[in-house]
């Protein structure tokens, strides 16, 4: 396979390959004969994080790409990913709405219809339930074929570097940073003028419909959005256009993917894009997915508390 500084779909090596160069056996015809056969002995001192990064032989990535960008697919696996989740959506939605008519006697116009009743919110928030799954299930069969490192730390899933205090203190830091980011995008938000009624809102008009997105948007939400943008498409755009330019197209991406949630609220549509852009910086400065995961979750957590005192008090925020 072909293997470049662009687009590596090439699988990344999990060994030391026959034409890399040894450093301690750069003149040694004996010692190249053994790196040409590896012994099983050598193979367990090959770190995880080389098996995960090591260029293909003879194409390696170019000095200039930073480590966390080094990653074993390219444009031709995202491509693949779209085609296959827009197919996907159209399927699983149709099939959960077949069930529902024929095993628990739904009428037909209340999942298939323009209007967003009880039955249609929850067969929308279950099959975007098994689309997350799906698009996990694609990225880890994808590296399956390509690397042995483990899956999340190829995905982009790598431990934080603590600051000036522990792991679990940097988690902390994000965690609240990204409950501040809610509460400067509530009150930002409340300054833009929307549509009376929001799509998510006559979504969420069913208590199950609330519970069902309350265990999504926390639950699964933050940890599947992060592996697909921070961790999937991040650092092929990234490495392809520049850094500057991955943050801003995938933190775009990332709100225009919730455009039909909020469709005709033009500036929480602009809100969100600037909180994909905050979540991708997060991602680019700390190299890892695991820092814009706790920033995410921290989101979503305090929006999800601010509309559950929404609909208990009757409150409009």
């Amino acid at each position: 396979m072909n293997y470049d500084d662009h687009n590596p779909t090439g699988a990344a090596p999990a060994k030391v390959r026959s034409d890399e160069a040894h450093p301690e056996a750069q003149n040694d015809t004996q010692n190249d004969a053994q790196i040409d056969a590896p012994s099983p002995a050598l193979e367990p001192a090959i770190t995880e994080w080389q098996a995960a990064h090591a260029p293909a032989p003879g194409t390696p990535f170019h000095a200039a790409i930073p480590d966390d960008l080094r990653v074993p697919w390219g444009w031709r696996e995202i491509a693949l990913f779209l085609i296959l989740g827009v197919i996907g959506s159209l399927v699983v939605y149709a099939g959960l709405a077949e069930a529902a008519i024929r095993f628990f006697g739904v009428p037909r116009s209340d999942v298939f219809g323009d209007t967003m009743s009880t039955a249609k919110s929850v067969v929308v928030l279950i099959s975007q339930a098994l689309l997350d799954s799906g698009a996990i299930l694609y990225l880890y069969l994808m590296l399956l074929a390509r690397t042995r490192a483990p899956f999340w730390q190829s995905i982009g899933w790598r431990q934080m570097e603590p600051g000036d205090g522990t792991i679990r203190h940097s988690a902390i830091q994000f965690l609240a940073g990204g409950a501040v980011l809610a509460l400067v995008v509530t009150f930002v938000g409340s300054y833009f003028n929307s549509k009376e009624t929001l799509p998510i809102e006559e979504l969420l008009k069913a208590r199950v419909s609330v519970l069902l997105f309350a265990v999504l948007g926390v639950a699964v939400a933050p940890l599947v959005e992060e592996t697909i943008f921070r961790g999937f498409l991040y650092p092929v755009i990234a490495r392809r256009l520049g850094i500057g330019a991955g943050i801003a197209i995938t933190g775009t991406l990332f709100g225009l993917m919730h455009a039909a949630q909020l469709w005709g609220g033009w500036g929480q549509i602009a809100l969100l894009i600037m909180v994909g852009v905050t979540l991708t910086w997060v991602r680019a400065h700390t190299g890892t997915v695991t820092a814009s995961y706790f920033v995410h979750l921290g989101y979503n957590g305090l929006q999800l508390v601010g509309y559950v005192i929404y609909m208990i008090g009757g409150m409009r925020h």
